[in-house]
């Protein structure tokens, strides 16, 4: 037993560390978009669309068949494989004399990681019950808090010195090794193997059920009420945390005054508190959740409440060491959402469904939140300019901040009122499964 634990620990880890490359290659971005706009000559709201859009629109779709192909296929192997592409794609970056050769470095990026997360959601709900699995898909999400940070020191400090140039091409190496360690150490568990007995697919029977119609598919979740507003509360919730995020170093390079070195060493440091936040969301998701399934929609909801007056001081004071510790409670509770909306959507549907419904999330929550929030700043903060000039991008992420986090709230409490009937219908729906 203790050996079978430690497997699975260890690819909990390697999992982690895929999500951690994805990040950073995704984070760089957003570090290196001054030196990028002073050489490119690009406004906000055309870095807003390649920090967004750009990445999102080929991310979302391209989730949907790759999610199609890990509920039938090998998934490890495809999790290799995108590894590949995206690493490439992000030293590719690295060579853009232009807008257009930004846009298809970040068209590229896209595409490769949309073949991370629906596979690996589907692997770690393999293996892990349904009683631990937020709180492992928040061990997961680390990755996100740990790459960003990552992304951000290392972004900033090698762009400062070599070039940003230099910084994409080197950040982009790492992952190519990490694709062969992935392709020949990832063990891939037998379909609904923590799952209770009757939906277990035993490693020795035929191929998992995943001939469900994709629109028979999304025609069930969407009808379920509680996903439709988890997925819309979540959201809200990527539209402000890419937004945010995307020019969040601008805000302190334009606003308080910071150089790149400061800034990228400052959001490292704050970056990495965010590592208690993402792993709370799923712990206590996860204990209080055995009593009441609500509570894996109510601690994200009150996390998200909770954060809106300490944006509002946060982007409002002019004191810049105020405003850095200002940012710690925000980069903790902000990623709270992420093991609870992620482990209720795997919770909703059946095994063979899983890394479909991980794109099917993923889809709405990009598409809205890293597709539109990045623009959304840019353009706003564009709109300000002509009356507050450099000032414009702290009105504009306050905006996005306090509306946006409210809204979500509003939506995870919506959620929790029909969990447990949604619940229900997805149980009926392993029940007509196995009868079948």
């Amino acid at each position: 037993v203790q050996e079978i634990a430690f497997k699975v620990g260890m690819s909990l880890v390697l999992m982690l560390m895929v999500y951690i490359v994805n990040f950073v290659d995704r984070q760089i971005f957003s570090i290196l978009i001054e030196p990028i706009r002073a050489e490119i000559e690009l406004s906000d709201t055309q870095l807003g669309l390649l920090g967004g859009i750009a990445f999102a629109i080929f991310y979302t779709f391209a989730g949907i068949p790759i999610a199609r192909w890990a509920d039938v296929g090998t998934r490890k192997n495809i999790v290799a494989l995108a590894l590949v592409i995206w690493s490439g794609m992000t030293m590719f970056t690295g060579t853009a004399k232009g807008f257009g050769g930004l846009l298809l470095a970040r068209v590229g990026v896209g595409i490769g990681e949309a073949g991370c997360s629906p596979p690996i959601h589907s692997l770690i709900s393999d293996y892990f019950p349904p009683e631990k699995r937020a709180t492992a898909l928040s061990v997961y999400s680390l990755g996100i808090p740990i790459g960003g940070a990552i992304g951000t020191l290392a972004g900033g400090w090698i762009g400062a010195t070599f070039g940003w140039r230099t910084a994409f091409y080197i950040v982009g190496l790492p992952g190519i090794v990490l694709s062969v360690i992935v392709f020949f150490t990832l063990r891939e568990p037998p379909r609904g193997l923590s799952d209770p007995a009757p939906e277990v697919v035993k490693e020795k029977s035929d191929k998992p059920d995943a001939s469900m119609p994709l629109k028979e598919v999304v025609q069930f979740m969407w009808g379920l009420k509680s996903f439709r507003h988890l997925s819309i509360a979540g959201a809200l919730h990527a539209f402000v945390g890419y937004g945010v995020a995307l020019f969040l170093p601008s805000f302190f390079i334009r606003v308080h005054g910071f150089s790149l070195k400061e800034t990228s060493t400052y959001l490292f440091l704050i970056g990495l508190t965010g590592m208690v936040g993402t792993f709370l969301g799923g712990y206590l998701g996860d204990r209080y959740g055995q009593t009441d399934k609500r509570w894996y929609m109510g601690i994200p909801g009150i996390a998200t409440l909770v954060s809106v007056p300490f944006a509002i001081a946060f982007y409002m004071t002019d004191d810049p060491v105020i405003a850095l510790f200002l940012a710690v409670p925000g980069a903790i509770l902000g990623p709270m959402y992420l093991g609870p909306t992620f482990a209720m959507t795997q919770s909703l549907v059946t095994p063979a469904m899983r890394a479909l419904a991980s794109a099917i999330l993923l889809f709405v929550l990009n598409l809205i939140g890293l597709g539109l929030g990045p623009v959304a700043a840019g353009a706003l903060s564009d709109f300000l300019k002509p009356e507050y000039g450099e000032m414009s991008i702290r009105y504009s992420l306050f905006i996005l901040a306090v509306f946006g986090n409210l809204w979500s709230a509003s939506h995870y409490y919506f959620a929790s009122k029909t969990l447990r009937n949604d619940l229900l219908a997805r149980d009926a729906l392993v029940s007509v499964t196995r009868s079948s």
